[in-house]
């Protein structure tokens, strides 16, 4: 018996080799499927790297997922440096963006866009992270069931990070246990409409749902996102206009649709001050349009105290209603690209602060409901396919207004991360995600059919046939290089990212 213990022992040194030899293996498989760098450790040099503490030239060196430091050109060669080191010379590397408003309409409605061709866009426009809509998949993720159906339709399928916002409508709104009971599984926040949504499971709320709904999101402190428009029937039913023209369109969503809603929102947005009854929960407005008095009455509720966010697309800045072609329905969205005024008025408030942030509001469909064939505002269905254009089409509008690489990294990044609770993301700093986009501001792109598109229908997407600056060309989520110059790691290897 002693003999055999002695032999036993004798072996463990060749059995670890052996156990640690595999563990290798499979740790460099791993990093394989989901990585196109075959190492973990690794720099990042730029001669303009977007930190908190501004542009700098230098590098950033990853270690397992995260930022481990950041140096300065002038520290760098002095620098006791490990691990290979992937230059990107004089491109932009900033941090990756992050979208809090895409629909991917998985489960359900893949064919219209699923988690695996939305995610890979996502990558390939530099996005990082997105936090996908509890609308247009099929069931609307309003219960903790339906987000438990999100979240397993997301394994293993997912090229980014995505987290998910929970449905506010009526069936759960008076209800504190069903709501309580989604936000526990997971759900970021809430997400309801102020007018018909389109999808007959996601009905619109009320003032009173809104407000008992932000009295349960006050005890998980997570916020509340609104659809602002309140409908005005009158003026769907009496239009006899055109359907082909844009401005029949436009007459169905005026601004006051945008002013009367948010009207009725400051009625109840005191209560998320400091001591209010609602304190810790937060209104976000989704995709504002309306840059005269919506926002004006936004600015003065915030100059109050209230907990309040405002996002925009880069659609409202990008085009003006003066240059939509009648027929052309690929730029419809709800509420609708404005006037060229109301577009200098967004891009003012946007670089002012008053707008905090940007998201895609990505809203794909069929060919066939986007498009038609007679080009029908009323009929065809309403949003903007973005999700891959989003960074070169604010940079390429942007740079005409001054806009800097911070403030990109800022609306894009910084003010998302904090809307959805990911403190660990959002910028270039010591311990954080490497959660990293490089970009080349300067290259043109002529955006067509040939162009390298990963939407499932890119057809319908209003920057088709646009020239565009600033070309992605790599993006690394948790430090894993998950895209670079039109090839994607083979691994769908993001995370789901759940509230706790």
């Amino acid at each position: 018996m002693e003999l055999h213990k002695r032999k036993f022992f004798s072996l463990l040194p060749v059995i670890a080799s052996i156990l640690f030899f595999f563990l290798k293996i499979s740790i460099k498989t791993s990093q394989t499927k989901c990585s196109l760098l075959p190492h973990n450790h690794y720099w990042i040099s730029s001669k303009r790297i977007v930190t908190p503490d501004g542009v700098i030239s230098g590098a950033v060196e990853i270690k397992d997922g995260k930022v481990f430091s950041i140096v300065k050109e002038e520290d760098w060669h002095g620098y006791i440096r490990q691990g290979q080191i992937v230059d990107f010379g004089e491109a932009v590397v900033m941090p990756g963006l992050i979208d809090v408003h895409a629909h991917l309409d998985d489960p359900g409605r893949d064919e219209w866009e699923g988690f695996p061709s939305g995610t890979r866009a996502a990558a390939a426009g530099g996005i990082t992270t997105l936090i996908d809509m509890p609308l247009n998949s099929e069931p609307s993720t309003v219960s903790e069931e339906t987000l438990n159906l999100k979240i397993k339709a997301a394994k293993n399928r997912i090229y980014v990070d995505v987290g998910f916002w929970g449905g506010l409508v009526p069936d759960n709104a008076l209800n504190a246990t069903a709501l309580e009971r989604l936000l526990r599984a997971g759900a970021l926040g809430l997400k309801s409409f102020m007018c018909p949504s389109g999808i007959n499971d996601f009905p619109m709320t009320n003032i009173t749902h809104i407000k008992e709904g932000l009295s349960i999101l006050a005890k998980f402190q997570r916020p509340l996102l609104v659809h602002a428009e309140v409908q005005e029937d009158d003026l769907v039913k009496d239009n006899k206009n055109d359907a082909q023209l844009y401005s029949t369109y436009l007459e169905t969503r005026p601004p006051s649709m945008e002013e009367g809603a948010i009207r009725n929102l400051l009625t109840i947005s005191e209560n998320t001050r400091v001591g209010g009854p609602s304190e810790g929960a937060h209104l976000h407005i989704v995709h504002l349009s309306d840059a005269r008095s919506s926002l004006d009455l936004l600015k003065k509720a915030k100059s109050r105290g209230d907990s309040i966010s405002i996002e925009t697309c880069p659609h409202y800045l990008a085009f003006s209603a003066d240059e939509i072609p009648d027929g052309d329905t690929r730029f419809k969205c709800a509420p609708p690209i404005r006037d060229a005024e109301n577009k200098e008025k967004l891009w003012d408030a946007l670089r002012n602060g008053d707008i905090d942030m940007l998201s895609s509001d990505h809203s794909p469909t069929l060919p066939e409901l986007k498009l038609l064939q007679v080009g029908d505002f009323l009929k065809a269905w309403g949003g903007i396919s973005s999700l891959q254009y989003v960074l070169p089409a604010t940079w390429t509008s942007g740079r005409s207004y001054g806009v800097t690489l911070e403030q990109i990294a800022s609306w894009w990044s910084e003010k998302p991360a904090k809307l959805a609770s990911q403190h660990l993301k959002g910028s270039i700093a010591v311990g954080n995600y490497a959660d990293i986009v490089a970009w080349e501001p300067e290259s043109e792109f002529h955006l067509d059919e040939n162009h390298p598109s990963h939407i499932k229908h890119p057809s319908i997407s209003a920057y088709m046939g646009r020239k565009l600056s600033g070309k992605v060309l790599a993006t690394f989520v948790r430090g894993n290089l998950v895209y670079k110059e039109g090839k994607h790691a083979p691994g769908a290897c993001g995370n789901r990212l759940l509230a706790k």
